[in-house]
């Protein structure tokens, strides 16, 4: 999830563990475990594209960095605060801190590898990384906290907050249920034999939902809004396996390939051969240039080989993809 997002979860579960003891200092101390874990973007920055996308959510996001990072600094917060919360409950506070931003990652699309070293990355993909219902009912809750000295009060405030914004978390998950059967049912109407599904949430919202289904020969794509009233519309792409073949020996290619999980395309436009992360959805469906949120170029390296190099998005793309969901979701 976004950083704010992550922030908020941070200091509702340090109020939840040591309200009692830290009052207001577990704003302090929640917002910074509720970043640390993507501290891993800033590692990122000094890496190649490829090498700072595959770190993300990784060893950061882990149970075995959590619990080996845990007593350093529950030891600092023990001391810091002279005595006024005990040493285990500190490493509580951490631990938990550092973990519900993790478990809140495994529901986004990108999902984590908790289990790290182990390659697996868990996604549920039922929210997306920005989503205002899920993080406004727990900024107001903290609100009331903050303005309140009252232990009762403060508990009594954060807890509704968590069981809405909680609520609502699961419900992504109800409506993905029934989404996929959408899908599921329009693939078996159009007698679409194929080998794997996803379906994942649009930005902002959960009404509008997109869908790559995977064959031997390519992809379909497809969205479904909960307020269709016509049919499921499957567009077809091809997996150019002949542009594919021009990879095959590229460094970055092989590592894109793992970092997509398998879900990509490889494109061609004016010579320059493109890969396409397909997880991520579409800023664009033109037929003959397809535009994806997540492109990388392949240029000549210093070394005559290849390399890749995330095609940037421009404001104006954004403000498309924005107007086009918004269009969307009212319905087909």
């Amino acid at each position: 999830m976004d950083s704010f997002t992550q922030i908020t979860l941070g200091i509702a579960t340090a109020e939840v563990i040591a309200g009692k003891e830290l009052k207001n200092r577990t704003f302090l101390y929640g917002a910074i475990l509720g970043t640390i874990p993507d501290l891993d973007i800033l590692v990122g920055k000094f890496m190649n594209d490829v090498d700072g996308v595959a770190i993300h959510r990784g060893l950061s996001h882990s149970i075995l960095f959590f619990a080996c990072i845990s007593p350093f600094f529950a030891w600092l917060i023990y001391k810091m605060e002279k005595g006024k919360i005990q040493y285990n409950k500190a490493i509580w506070l951490v631990f938990w801190g550092l973990l519900t931003h993790v478990l809140l990652d495994m529901f986004t699309s990108w999902g984590t590898q908790i289990l790290w070293p182990l390659d697996y990355r868990f996604a549920l993909k039922t929210i997306f990384v920005v989503d205002p219902l899920f993080t406004i009912p727990l900024l107001i809750a903290l609100i009331f906290v903050w303005r309140n000295k009252d232990n009762f009060q403060r508990q009594k405030y954060l807890f509704r907050g968590l069981y809405i914004s909680l609520t609502y978390l699961l419900l992504t998950g109800c409506i993905k249920l029934y989404a996929v059967a959408k899908f599921e049912q329009a693939l078996k109407d159009n007698k679409l034999i194929y080998q794997h599904l996803i379906v994942k949430p649009t930005a902002f919202n959960c009404i509008l939902w997109n869908a790559n289904v995977a064959t031997s020969e390519g992809y379909y794509l497809a969205d479904y809004s909960l307020f269709d009233s016509q049919a499921i519309r499957f567009k077809f792409y091809s997996k150019n396996k002949t542009l594919e073949e021009k990879l095959t020996t590229i460094s970055d290619f092989q590592k894109l390939k793992s970092i997509s999980e398998g879900w990509y395309l490889i494109t061609q436009q004016n010579e320059k051969l493109y890969f396409n992360d397909l997880r991520f959805g579409l800023l664009n469906d033109d037929e003959k240039k397809p535009q994806f949120a997540f492109c990388y170029e392949f240029i000549p390296s210093s070394n005559g080989n290849l390399s890749a190099v995330e095609v940037p998005k421009t404001r104006r793309d954004g403000k498309a993809l924005m107007e086009k969901i918004f269009t969307r979701i009212k319905g087909n």
